[in-house]
């Protein structure tokens, strides 16, 4: 089994992290209070050029639901072009109609400006009223890959529905397990749903460097970042797994 792992970074922190730790691909997003939005021009810009792994920036022009307006659409297919533009391997992106369908339309449109990169459809899918007719319909659109918890909060709580996700989608599409993905369940995961795509947010929080802090002000002013030594636990526990299949 070729296992890969893809990590969450927030910031150009976790972008160099990401590289040294062994993961394979990177999720950029900003905003991650908000469950991760567009990353800046900026922060894909030196993502770019400070990691060689593959960079998939999220195409999310706000936190809340996946129901976008005709003027949010427009937000998210220049962000498309724009990490096309900018050497990005894809995009990761979801977007439902109001009944809980995928609005594959407006999909199909997003997959077409980024090709040829490649397009994640995110956890919106765990928004979808039928999973099933949701695999086929962005199977049908042309996405390379879901990600999905299941329809449950964590992919723990969701290994039911993936496995059958992966058993159903026979290789048409990659069905990428994410939401609580620890180097402490990550064989439980891997034997169970048999996936070969992981992504974890193997977050951390670090404390300012700030030597002045106003004491009226009671915000810690902790700063997310990736943690680089679960990372590697992770795929030293991926490598376990390959060496003993």
């Amino acid at each position: 089994m070729n296992f890969k792992l893809e990590v969450i970074a927030f910031n150009i922190e976790s972008c160099i992290a990401a590289s040294s730790s062994g993961a394979n691909r990177i999720e950029l997003c900003d905003n991650q209070n908000e469950g991760g939005t567009t990353p800046s021009y900026g922060l894909i810009k030196l993502a770019r050029a400070k990691t060689s792994l593959d960079l998939f920036p999220i195409i999310r022009p706000r936190g809340g639901d996946f129901l976008y307006s005709t003027d949010e659409f427009e937000i998210m297919k220049t962000d498309v072009l724009t990490c096309k533009n900018l050497g990005c391997d894809g995009v990761v992106t979801g977007i439902l109609n109001q009944d809980g369908t995928i609005d594959k339309k407006r999909t199909a449109l997003l997959v077409s400006l980024a090709y040829p990169m490649s397009v994640t459809f995110h956890r919106a899918f765990d928004r979808t009223n039928n999973p099933f007719i949701a695999l086929e319909d962005l199977i049908e659109i042309g996405c390379e890959r879901i990600l999905t918890s299941g329809q449950k909060p964590t992919a723990m709580e969701g290994l039911k529905l993936i496995s059958e996700l992966i058993t159903t989608s026979n290789n048409r599409i990659i069905i990428m397990p994410g939401s609580g993905i620890k180097s402490d369940n990550i064989i439980e995961i891997a034997n169970k749903t048999k996936a070969t795509e992981f992504h974890s947010s193997s977050r951390t929080f670090v404390e300012s460097e700030m030597t002045f802090h106003q004491p009226e002000m009671i915000e810690a002013l902790k700063k997310v970042t990736l943690d680089e030594k679960e990372v590697k636990l992770i795929m030293n526990k991926l490598a376990e797994i390959k060496s003993n299949s």
